[in-house]
């Protein structure tokens, strides 16, 4: 299971145009073959920057959705809102990547 986050800074006027975008496509995101899980996040002390939380069952997964229409439509709208350069990496739970051996324990 691949977890990626993506933190996200918006121009504050632009923080309701992004929720728009977000709620007409949240569901059309969780219905992407690989997608286990999709959350937003507002951070507690900035008000304009959000994160999405999102769970796949591999990085083709994920990979599939970032080539796919939706994704080409959802982006660069998102992208056009922001203040600053957005954050986003992809994490496994250690050890359980399967293209590497889990971690010893001690």
């Amino acid at each position: 299971m691949l977890t990626r986050i993506v933190r996200m800074t918006f121009q504050p006027e632009k923080v309701a145009d992004f929720l728009a975008i977000f709620q007409d496509s949240e569901n059309k995101i969780r219905n992407m073959p690989g997608c286990r899980h999709l959350e937003l996040w507002q951070d507690a002390d900035l008000p304009h920057v959000y994160c999405t939380h999102s769970r796949w069952d591999s990085a083709t997964d994920l990979n599939n959705y970032r080539h796919s229409a939706l994704f080409g439509q959802v982006w660069p709208a998102t992208k056009a809102l922001f203040a600053a350069p957005p954050l986003a990496f992809s994490v496994y739970p250690a050890g359980q990547d399967s293209s590497s051996p889990a971690l010893p324990t001690t």
